[in-house]
């Protein structure tokens, strides 16, 4: 039975050879033909000082190969499907925390909207502590409360605060800056401009047009807010 086993591994790998380019063997891709195999070539290398005993004992054989042939078919599964459970992961994650990225394919990024129907969308800013930006199509500029700039030692002057943006909330007076970066998931955007509001004007920050206007495409589709990088 050792010889089975050590064929088995053999002949997978002679296919796994021929079928150079990577297309489907049997329905099966390259990585999960090769799981398939060396579980199967494992089986029954351990089986294989154990056939004596299981031609005595053949109920208990049986009953021991199908929970072998179960844990195997299990672990191909979830070899298989790891992506599709890693996005089901992410997605209860964005669910669970709003404004969460939850990464997809290509590197795209999907924000679940709040129970309040906003959209809320958790950023990092300047490579420091991770920020809250309401998702503001409205707004011309990303745009930082006095507050939380205060946070990341950004702290005009009262005279800096001298360029008009609106806002869905209508027109704010604030002082511009450019921040160094802000990073959503896996879409990072350098040298962006913003600009800092008056202190008490307004109660969040806002994700405006200065960093919209950078990424390929976005889009609202239903309960998720849809970011695209490049």
């Amino acid at each position: 039975m050792r010889w089975i086993g050590l064929a088995i591994l053999a002949i997978g790998l002679v296919v796994l050879i021929a079928n150079h380019e990577g297309g489907p063997v049997m329905g099966l891709d390259s990585d999960q033909l090769a799981g398939l195999v060396s579980l199967s070539a494992l089986l029954l290398l351990i089986t294989a000082g154990r056939w004596r005993h299981a031609l005595a004992m053949p109920g208990n054989t049986i009953r021991a190969a199908l929970i072998w042939l179960g844990l195997g078919a299990l672990a191909v599964g979830a070899y298989a499907y790891r992506d599709d459970a890693q996005r089901v992961g992410a997605t209860l994650i964005g669910a669970l925390r709003p404004g969460t990225a939850v990464v997809g394919p290509g590197g795209e990024v999907t924000i679940t909207r709040r129970a309040d129907g906003d959209f809320a969308v958790i950023a990092e800013v300047n490579g420091r502590a991770e920020q809250r930006f309401a998702f503001d199509t409205g707004a011309s500029s990303v745009v930082l409360t006095a507050e939380n700039a205060a946070a990341l030692g950004i702290r005009p002057a009262e005279g800096d605060y001298t360029l008009r943006v609106s806002t869905a909330n209508g027109i704010a007076m604030t002082a511009p800056i450019r921040l160094d970066s802000i990073r959503v998931g896996p879409i990072t955007e350098r040298q962006v401009d913003a600009v800092v509001s008056r202190p008490g004007a307004l109660t969040g920050n806002l994700l405006g047009q200065s960093f919209l206007t950078r990424l390929p495409s976005y889009e609202v589709r239903g309960d998720r807010l849809i970011l695209r990088s490049r």
